[in-house]
């Protein structure tokens, strides 16, 4: 299986890029989450320019966040500065519009924004509409401007259901999913794209590639797999699914007792409500980020064992095995606590 890294966009991003290249790894990607990290297109243009190899990918965009000529024209930018080897993962916004307040896009709208991204990145037509307004739009600028010669790789951000992996059959592109490490959760959404794409004509040969995002946290001799430094290294991806929850309260009733519970204590650390309408500003700070101390007796086992890869070495590779032999082609981790250290593990273990 091949490996990748996801980050935020911070200053120094470049640095981390160049080492995942230099240590082995297949893609280096960054988070488009614009009220919580920095500017993806800005992080990549530095590591474009800092790097020669590693594939670049922005996990993910959105109509929610973008409009389509203003991310085409930076992607196809970022493809003058790093020719083929850009990834552009789209979604509904899941996360970059509940940090506004805001609720996530339509699978329909996903589906004509990932078209108008194709079309106008392989330097096509497309059409374009604001409200009443329609008409075929492309690039006037192209040379040295963007580069539209050189295929972008695109794949749709899904989780559990099946409309956003038919969204992906339909447009031909890959998946990528956050948290997602149950094999046959993989194959529910690989037969969706599969399904959708039979009706749709695209290129036999192509097989679209599949990503996972997630953490990883190779435990040492006798160490707890449930200790500090096991909560600290995946806590990040825990909060994740915590924080939708508080701010999703009919996601937070399927949870289970304890977990509920954990969800309750995180509303009320935070001083807020799931009702509250401010609460987004109270849930979201540090998105994503290493967790305080006093946050880890939320990280809970059962949503660790769900969400991240902890174990010993055999224990991860038999997990990543099955993850494999479920279709997918490659794991992202996002590391937190030392990201040179734990992108060297990655590479290790897998080599």
């Amino acid at each position: 299986m091949r490996t990748g890294v996801i980050v935020a966009a911070h200053p120094g991003v470049e640095d981390l890029a160049v080492r995942a290249e230099e240590l082995g790894l297949h893609s280096f990607w960054v988070y488009d989450t614009p009220m919580v990290h920095g500017d993806p297109f800005v992080a990549l243009s530095l590591c474009a320019k800092a790097t020669s190899r590693i594939r670049l990918g922005i996990g993910v965009t959105s109509p929610a966040l973008r409009s389509a000529p203003a991310a085409a024209s930076g992607l196809a930018g970022l493809n003058a500065l790093a020719p083929g080897r850009i990834i552009c993962g789209v979604g509904t916004g899941n996360t970059a519009r509940r940090t506004l307040g805001m609720r996530p896009t339509t699978a329909a709208r996903l589906e004509e924004f990932t078209a108008a991204l194709q079309d106008l990145c392989a330097g096509r037509s497309t059409e374009y509409r604001e409200g009443d307004r329609v008409g075929d739009i492309r690039f006037l600028h192209t040379g040295a401007h963007v580069n539209t010669a050189d295929p972008i790789e695109f794949v749709v951000a899904a989780l559990r259901g099946p409309k956003a992996a038919a969204v992906a059959g339909r447009r031909g592109t890959g998946l990528i999913s956050f948290g997602l490490l149950d094999p046959a959760g993989w194959r529910a959404l690989h037969d969706a794209r599969r399904h959708a794409a039979r009706a749709t004509p695209h290129d036999p040969d192509s097989h679209p590639d599949s990503y996972v995002v997630t953490s990883l946290h190779l435990l040492d001799e006798d160490e707890d797999p449930h200790g500090d430094p096991a909560r600290d290294a995946t806590g990040h991806l825990v909060m994740s699914l915590l924080v939708f929850a508080a701010d999703t309260p009919a996601f937070a009733g399927r949870l289970g007792p304890e977990e509920g519970e954990a969800v309750r204590r995180l509303l009320d650390r935070r001083g807020t409500t799931s009702t509250a309408p401010d609460r987004h500003t109270k849930l979201y700070p540090n998105y994503l980020g290493r967790i305080a101390p006093r946050d880890r007796d939320l990280i809970l086992p059962s949503l660790m064992n769900t969400l991240a890869l902890v174990g010993t070495r055999d224990d991860l590779l038999t997990r990543i095995t099955a993850l494999e032999q479920a279709g997918i082609d490659e794991l992202l981790i996002q590391p937190v606590i030392d990201p040179p250290t734990e992108m060297a593990q990655l590479a290790e273990l897998l080599t």
